[in-house]
């Protein structure tokens, strides 16, 4: 039986043990967090939908939609065992003046078969009661004397996607694929920092733990979020690499809902494209996070383990974005919510793929928008790495996958690390 590490316990690093387990490897999870789902994970928005801005992404989506309607039977623990819930809500994608009708998306959803709504700005209160329709886009900052203003007329409508929600416990999410891939064998390390990978005769044959021990592998996979950079380096791949992936800073709000709606029972997720906020149902109230507008200068974290918790001035902005949308929105004095880590590639999306140091693969780049995909990703990933260990030569040759659910094939090589930018991308947190 061969032995794969895996380098990361979050919802990707736990579904990559799982299928990498059924699949018969013998799998070893190093995490330096004290449990699964601990980091970037557990910080999810957990936002479940199909709309993405490239053909690839919006397949691999509706593909990881399957899983999550049927959850329990996926992870398959005993009854005694909680589990996340998926909740299906829709999602209201709310359109700017650069896509008034997001023809580039739709075409995909009819090509795949996907359900949606087009919308006239007057519908929208249907989903969003007493909603602004003003124009605001560009986005501005807060500290900019027309932030507020509007800076056209009516916006010009929307989409509504039927098969979208949220999760409503990431870091339950990941914990689920934990157990269930210890029932397959797999075992997890946490509290275990890996300081170096072990190379020898060419090959990645494992890792070196901060208190000096080594584990002895076949193979090494690098599900780190994002200290996966880091591990790059570690191993000396980034050469072998055009596309590269940072560590990013981001904030989200958890604050009270609007006053005319209860929207933890009645919100559902919103992408306000216009505004550039998404937001989606919570305990709280309403999570309410950023579309990542140029306006917003990107924060890179040189150091994961040094990153600054303190909120900003950009909480604030993002709240008040939605409340242009959303006038009846209840803002508290004091900040509520997170402030974390996105995993985020040079074109935000993924790579899934094997390295320039044979037996080191990566799934990196993922965080953001690549939550809601973490079971089909760990298929990918058993699918890729047991083809190269076989012998399959993935740059020459790039490899497809069949997803299963929805009968649809993708092409691999749409999440190499030696892809050209992809241009159709959105080149934020949508994808």
């Amino acid at each position: 039986m061969k032995h794969a590490i895996i380098i990361g316990a979050g919802v990707i690093g736990c579904a990559t043990a799982y299928e990498m387990a059924k699949a018969g490897w013998a799998v070893t999870v190093v995490d330096k967090a004290p449990e699964a789902g601990y980091g970037s994970t557990s910080h999810s928005s957990a936002v479940i939908r199909l709309n993405y801005s490239v053909y690839e992404s919006c397949a691999l989506a509706y593909e990881g939609w399957t899983y999550w309607t049927n959850w329990k039977d996926y992870v398959n623990l005993p009854e005694s065992c909680p589990l996340a819930v998926y909740k299906e809500t829709g999602s209201l994608v709310i359109t700017n003046r650069d896509s008034p009708d997001l023809a580039n998306i739709t075409t995909i959803m009819d090509r795949l078969g996907c359900r949606y709504d087009r919308l006239a700005a007057d519908q929208i209160g249907r989903y969003l009661p007493g909603a602004d329709l003003h124009g605001y886009a560009p986005a501005r900052r807060l500290e900019d004397e027309d932030f507020g203003e509007p800076t056209g007329e009516r916006i010009a409508g929307a989409v509504f996607f039927h098969q979208a929600g949220y999760v409503n416990d990431p870091k339950l999410a990941a914990q689920n694929l934990q157990w269930a891939a210890e029932a397959h064998g797999a075992s997890f390390r946490f509290r275990a920092c890996v300081a170096g990978i072990e190379i020898a005769g060419g090959r990645a044959c494992g890792v070196r733990l901060a208190d000096g021990q080594v584990i002895r592998a076949d193979v090494v996979v690098n599900v780190g979020g994002p200290w996966s950079s880091g591990l790059n380096r570690m191993a000396g791949v980034t050469g072998d690499m055009t596309i590269r992936t940072r560590a990013n800073r981001q904030e989200v709000a958890y604050i009270p809902g609007p006053v005319n709606m209860d929207f933890r029972k009645e919100g559902i997720v919103v992408a306000d494209l216009d505004a550039e906020v998404y937001m989606r149902p919570d305990p709280v109230g309403i999570c309410i996070g950023s579309t990542d507008p140029q306006c917003d200068p990107h924060e890179w974290v040189d150091d994961p383990d040094e990153l600054d918790t303190r909120f900003t001035d950009q909480w604030t902005t993002i709240v008040m974005r939605a409340a242009q949308r959303l006038p009846e929105l209840r803002i508290p004095g004091q900040a509520s919510g997170v402030v974390a880590m996105y995993d985020t590639s040079d074109d935000w999306l993924p790579i899934y793929d094997k390295t320039g140091l044979p037996g080191f693969y990566m799934a990196c780049g993922t965080s953001g928008n690549q939550f809601k995909n973490a079971p089909v990703v760990g298929k990918i990933m058993t699918h890729l790495i047991a083809a190269c260990e076989a012998g399959h030569d993935h740059d020459m040759s790039p490899l497809r996958f069949q997803l299963e659910h929805i009968g649809h094939e993708i092409d691999l090589s749409a999440y190499g690390r030696r892809r050209v930018i992809n241009d159709r991308s959105s080149f934020s947190v949508m994808g």
